[in-house]
């Protein structure tokens, strides 16, 4: 019950087709080394490819991509290539050996170092071994811009738009300037 989530696009393959699964259940487990997890049901199709090609790639979800991570959460890929029936397409990964998802504007390509069952999901626990940004999110200074993604969330059932800002990290923290003084 920890909402909002961010809806992931994970895009797996076994050697013959690519498939597409959506988690909410994700995040980033460590900066040095750059760790992230996925869990996946064991009755999903992409579990069995991950389980046998310990690779993955999570592909943040932009509010245009909404649409597609819904089918892609509630559709099997044993059944539809949710590639096509979405009109989305794969692009190389340049460390790992399923695609990547190109409407996606960040994509971390992982790979699997420990499984953990838990239940009703196994924890995919990964390194991250590549990231791949487009352009547009990255600014002259170098700095990446997210903001500009128009990425969204899952909250209870329900998909949502980020949109307005409520602060930067520190903000709480910042020391208020003070006005000029007066001569």
């Amino acid at each position: 019950m920890l909402f909002p989530l961010p809806p992931a696009i994970v895009s797996c393959a076994d050697g013959e087709r690519a498939n597409l699964i959506t988690v909410a259940w994700t995040g980033i487990l460590s900066t040095i080394p750059p760790r992230t997890y996925i869990s996946v049901r064991p009755t999903r199709h992409s579990h069995d490819i991950i389980e046998k090609s310990g690779e993955f790639v999570i592909n943040l979800c932009t509010a245009e991509l909404a649409r597609a991570a819904d089918y892609c959460g509630t559709y099997t890929g044993a059944k539809v290539d949710k590639f096509a029936k979405c009109n989305l397409h794969s692009i190389p990964s340049t460390e790992v050996a399923c695609p990547s998802l190109a409407e996606s504007p960040l994509s971390l390509e992982c790979r699997v170092f420990e499984v953990k069952r838990l239940g009703s999901h196994d924890m995919y626990l990964a390194d991250i071994v590549a990231v791949t940004v487009d352009d547009s999110l990255i600014d002259a200074g170098g700095k990446l811009r997210l903001d500009r993604a128009e990425l969204c969330a899952y909250s209870h059932g329900e998909y949502f738009a980020l949109g307005k800002k409520l602060g930067k990290f520190g903000f709480s923290a910042a020391k208020k300037k003070k006005p000029p003084k007066r001569k």
